[in-house]
């Protein structure tokens, strides 16, 4: 396995090799699909529109139509349709297992690929054969930048960046070039981890670490690939030569509350994974802390709400931050 990298560099081929005469030969497409079956037309006819050759889609057992539509009008993408919503994790995994070619792009359904983004992600992975991955930039719907890179979690980290202090980072020189938050998100380097929304794998980086744990149902699971893969000495890159369109929360405002919650869950989880000691015990404190002042916030709103929808959605919103707190949402 090639050694890691220097910080923030993205190392280049060696002199004199060059990607294949055919990338999207290479880079097959997966995408995990839940309720989004709207979005996962767009998303199937971005892909097919760049030629890609080998495209899987993993279906969490929807029940809007979404593995009627593929099968009727994308046959030449292979299908998986789950009986059972097995989580993201479960689901990515099965995704990349079914391809065949050395790189796998996976993709969330509310996305879209930018022309020429398959063939560049396919040439970087040939140009860099010490990354385990690549994120390109994210696009939101009206073509602003997405935040992709982040930091790895830490106690710190996990209260700033649920607090409003987090905002003002963008507009602070100093803190703008030190920070992954007001980074202009312009040129290739490496970085701590993308977002899962678009991850372009090498398939043998994945499979040497065994993949998403599917223990994480949904949210942090690529968190912790990325910690697993620089764990064992290949870099997380991020190359803006690549663009996706990402929607953002197509399946999760379905349930809006209990994702909300998940997404806390989650982050404790991560730290049971990779903290112990007194790391653990502060990192878990912070997003308690975090996950209590939400409690409180939404069960003040629900007592003096008037409004019988308005009321129904904090109750929701205080018993998913409730489970967190007492231990009874996944990975809480």
């Amino acid at each position: 396995m090639a050694g890691a990298t220097p910080e923030n560099e993205a190392p280049a081929a060696p002199s004199g090799s060059r990607a294949s005469d055919r990338p999207l030969a290479k880079l097959a497409v997966a995408v995990v699909s839940w309720n989004t079956r709207e979005h996962l037309r767009r998303c199937l006819a971005s892909v097919e529109a760049e030629g890609a050759e080998e495209v899987v889609v993993v279906d969490n057992a929807s029940s809007d139509g979404s593995p009627a539509m593929v099968r009727a009008e994308h046959p030449r993408v292979r299908l998986l349709a789950n009986p059972g919503n097995t989580g993201y994790g479960a689901a990515a995994n099965q995704a990349v297992t079914a391809c065949t070619a050395p790189y796998v792009l996976l993709l969330n359904a509310d996305t879209r690929v930018c022309t020429g983004s398959l063939a560049a992600l396919a040439e970087h992975l040939d140009r860099h054969p010490g990354a385990g991955l690549v994120g390109p930039r994210l696009l939101n719907p009206d073509g602003t930048l997405q935040v992709s890179c982040q930091p790895l979690p830490t106690p710190l980290h996990t209260l700033l960046a649920d607090s409003p202090l987090w905002r003002i980072v963008p507009h602070v020189p100093v803190l703008r070039r030190r920070s992954l938050y007001g980074w202009s998100h312009d040129r290739a380097r490496v970085v701590p981890w993308v977002k899962g929304a678009a991850l372009a794998i090498r398939r043998a980086a994945f499979e040497e670490v065994g993949g998403f744990d599917p223990a994480f149902f949904l949210y942090y699971e690529e968190v912790d690939l990325c910690h697993r893969l620089a764990g064992a000495g290949w870099t997380i890159h991020f190359a803006p030569a690549a663009e996706v369109v990402h929607v953002g929360g197509a399946s999760t405002v379905q349930d809006r509350a209990a994702m909300a919650a998940q997404r806390f869950a989650g982050t404790m989880q991560y730290y049971r994974r990779h903290y112990s000691g007194a790391a653990l015990a502060r990192g878990l404190l912070a997003v308690r802390a975090i996950v209590l002042g939400r409690w409180i916030r939404d069960t003040v709103r629900f007592l003096v709400a008037r409004d019988a929808a308005r009321r129904a959605a904090l109750r929701a919103d205080a018993t998913g931050w409730g489970r967190v707190l007492t231990g009874r949402g996944r990975g809480a």
